[in-house]
């Protein structure tokens, strides 16, 4: 079984507080996000939000999917490339979508063999798989 970590500090109110993401990673480490950053801000300077690492978790994913796909069906990549657009309702704060855009440059692919293996990783993904899934969630509460 794996286990990816990552957590979130949070300090006063919705609208006026500010919070922190870090990952045991290392690339999010107190990585600021906010009211603003989350629904107002377009720019993205001024820190991250759920959502928008949401759409870089599925666009790895995904580009990793059509990889290795591409691989079992003898293909190498020369390259990949996606952008991921997820789109959040604000009034209902429902994901609505998420539009994937893949290009790439696989000698020897055609375009319909390239669409097919985009299909099969869209529905595959693992990102994808949990976006429409039920999931287990396990919660511990604790005041201190």
């Amino acid at each position: 079984m794996l286990k990816r970590r990552a957590s979130a500090t949070w300090k006063g109110s919705l609208k006026e507080g500010t919070g922190s993401l870090s990952a045991f990673g290392g690339v999010l480490d107190n990585t600021p996000f906010s009211f603003k950053t989350r629904f107002q801000s377009e720019d993205g300077k001024d820190g991250t939000n759920p959502e928008e690492l949401l759409a870089a978790a599925h666009a790895g994913c995904f580009t990793m999917a059509v990889g290795g796909s591409l691989g079992r069906a003898g293909f190498t990549p020369d390259s990949l490339e996606t952008s991921s657009v997820l789109t959040m309702d604000t009034d209902t704060l429902t994901i609505t979508a998420v539009e994937l855009t893949i290009k790439g440059r696989v000698p020897g692919l055609d375009a319909d063999k390239f669409q097919e293996i985009a299909e099969d990783a869209k529905a595959n993904c693992i990102i994808s798989r949990a976006l429409s899934a039920d999931i287990k969630m396990i919660l511990n509460a604790s005041l201190v």
